[in-house]
């Protein structure tokens, strides 16, 4: 049985939570908070294995919650947000100190259908999240990083797409801060609702040595710049005569998601082949597996973040099960495995 905690100013809020979870046979609403101070009581007296979270709450807004909760007790946490300009921000902010999701947040009308069915796979996928609290490195500490530039690889052709789910910010932040600014065109597939996206892409902008921004469809990869999958809509690599383009699609969801990775995947197999390094980083389903797989048919050297890393090892496993993996790396060591793979110092065995 999963126990859920429901932290939400609003009883409403509470009621509509506590109504969908209770359809489920596998769901317990354990308790309720109406703000982060009796949270974190009830938090320490029912020991929940997931945390639902408003963002605007009295007394302490959710954001400030989560920060103090990541660092002393970090635990799944599902953050509800209204979707509007300002709060994307805010829930890209949650996503970065360690949130599972952030959602669209429920109200009267919404109490049923997809946002329920999207409650309760989150929370389904939450339970079963890794946390552990970050150990800072002792001081005087050298944090090996990867070359600062390819040199050569800048009129190679190469590609680099990488893909990811719950608990795949964090990861990809951490992926393109270790790379160099220099990188081949860069191209992402991250599950998040699409208003979250533009916001996301800013936010790595501004943390990440590369240009990273929101694709729009047509867009040409050159190097030093990292693509973000468009909200809500597919992403696919074209050839188009000496370089390389991506196309923005609707279709119909694939892993009930769009954009997908097995999508932007399968599109870099028949395009790029083995000119290609794969990524598939945290998430939960198989989204990305049998792109992943076809991939690595086509030549391309293809890495798998490891379980030990991983908050949700279920897109990576089902890649490693697929036979589509050429190296599983802990996510501090993914960086300096896709030099290595784009500088061709890599044979497969």
């Amino acid at each position: 049985m999963i126990r859920v905690l429901i932290v939400d100013d609003s009883a409403l809020v509470r009621k509509l939570l506590t109504e969908i979870f209770s359809r489920e046979s596998d769901i317990e609403v354990c308790g309720t908070a109406i703000d982060p101070y009796v949270a974190r009581d009830k938090i320490v007296q029912l020991k929940p294995d997931v945390m639902t979270l408003d963002v605007e709450m009295p007394r302490m807004d959710g954001i400030s919650f989560l920060e103090k909760l990541m660092r002393h007790f970090p635990m799944p946490v599902i953050v509800l947000s209204s979707l509007t300009p300002k709060n994307s921000e805010t829930a890209v902010r949650a996503l970065a100190l360690g949130a599972v999701e952030v959602l669209a947040k429920p109200g009267s009308s919404l109490a049923v259908g997809d946002i329920g069915k999207e409650l309760v796979r989150a929370v389904r996928g939450a339970s079963r999240a890794k946390f552990q609290k970050k150990v800072p490195p002792a001081p005087g500490t050298v944090i090996e990083r990867p070359p600062l530039a390819f040199g050569p690889l800048r009129t190679t052709n190469k590609v680099l797409a990488i893909g990811a789910s719950t608990g795949g910010t964090r990861a990809i932040e951490e992926v393109l801060r270790g790379l160099p600014a220099d990188i081949p065109g860069t191209v992402v597939v991250q599950h998040m609702p699409a208003s979250f996206m533009a916001p996301f892409a800013q936010r790595l902008n501004g943390v990440c040595p590369q240009n990273v921004r929101e694709a729009q469809d047509g867009d040409v990869l050159v190097t030093g710049t990292v693509l973000i999958a468009a909200g809500d809509r597919h992403m696919l690599l074209e050839r188009d005569g000496g370089q390389y383009r991506v196309r923005i699609k609707m279709g119909p969801p694939v892993h009930h998601q769009r954009p997908a990775v097995d999508v932007l995947f399968q599109s870099a197999a028949r395009s790029a082949g083995p000119n290609a390094v794969a990524v598939i980083l945290t998430g939960m389903g198989a989204d990305g597996a049998a792109g992943m797989k076809q991939m690595h048919d086509a030549g391309a050297y293809c890495i798998a973040q490891d379980e030990e890393s991983c908050v949700v090892f279920g897109m990576p496993k089902e890649a490693i099960k697929a036979e589509a993996v050429d190296e599983i790396l802990p996510l501090d060591l993914v960086p300096e495995g896709i030099v290595r793979a784009l500088q061709g110092l890599l044979v497969r065995a």
